[in-house]
């Protein structure tokens, strides 16, 4: 069984540009946080498969519906 995840939008910025990603977050890790941003950074199985800047992330969302 393929355990759920979530899509989230992540928003940086670089030099005066922006640019987005999109990466999939499983979605008991999402639920256990308040905050999105604390999951992103801080969760375990985050952070040993995701690398986030975090001084250039300005924006993090769940994409929800089509």
């Amino acid at each position: 069984m393929t355990e759920a995840t979530v899509q989230v939008k992540l928003v940086f910025a670089d030099r005066g540009s922006f640019h987005e990603i999109f990466v999939q977050v499983p979605a008991a890790v999402v639920d256990r946080y308040e905050r999105l941003i604390d999951a992103l950074r801080e969760d375990p199985e985050v952070t040993h498969s995701i690398h986030i800047d975090a001084k250039r992330l300005v924006a993090a969302y769940v994409e929800t519906g089509p």
